[in-house]
């Protein structure tokens, strides 16, 4: 049975249910009980560390590096994965995300927009600072494409 499933099957069973709220949490409730971990992706791998770190709950002044995250993410997934990077932030943690995903990057406290192009073309820091910073950039794609998606 998948993490959603079980959470429905163990209902009435609290410490069971509390365990596996957290991988439902980081978007992972689609994933099968007992699946082996050399199946997941890149990106469920880094959801399956982070809910760990989660139910450990540690306070603290940790700093997570998370590398596309939002890779094979549904819209509502990644939802999911925003409200899990703010649980991490109120409890004192601080966040480097590289992303190409504009729904997670346009909540970013601070964006550092490389470019202009990727490869040999790239690796120049075209804009940084804040949503309002990088939207202002007439040379970030990043701004623009992000212009569009938000309707400035």
């Amino acid at each position: 049975m998948t993490v959603d499933e079980a959470i429905e099957f163990f209902q009435d069973h609290h410490r069971i249910v509390s365990k596996l709220q957290i991988l439902r949490e980081v978007g992972l409730g689609y994933l099968m009980l007992g699946q082996s971990t050399n199946t997941l992706s890149g990106g469920e791998s880094q959801r399956l560390k982070l809910a760990t770190h989660i139910n450990e709950g540690q306070e603290g002044e940790n700093l997570f590096l998370f590398d596309e995250p939002t890779t094979g993410l549904h819209l509502a997934d990644v939802e999911l994965l925003l409200m899990t990077f703010q649980k991490l932030l109120s409890k004192g943690h601080s966040l480097i995300v590289i992303e190409h995903n504009l729904d997670l990057i346009r909540w970013a406290d601070y964006i550092i927009d490389l470019g202009p192009e990727g490869g040999n073309e790239g690796g120049n820091i075209v804009a940084e600072g804040n949503l309002e910073k990088v939207l202002a950039c007439k040379d970030s794609y990043t701004g623009q494409f992000l212009k569009k998606r938000i309707k400035v």
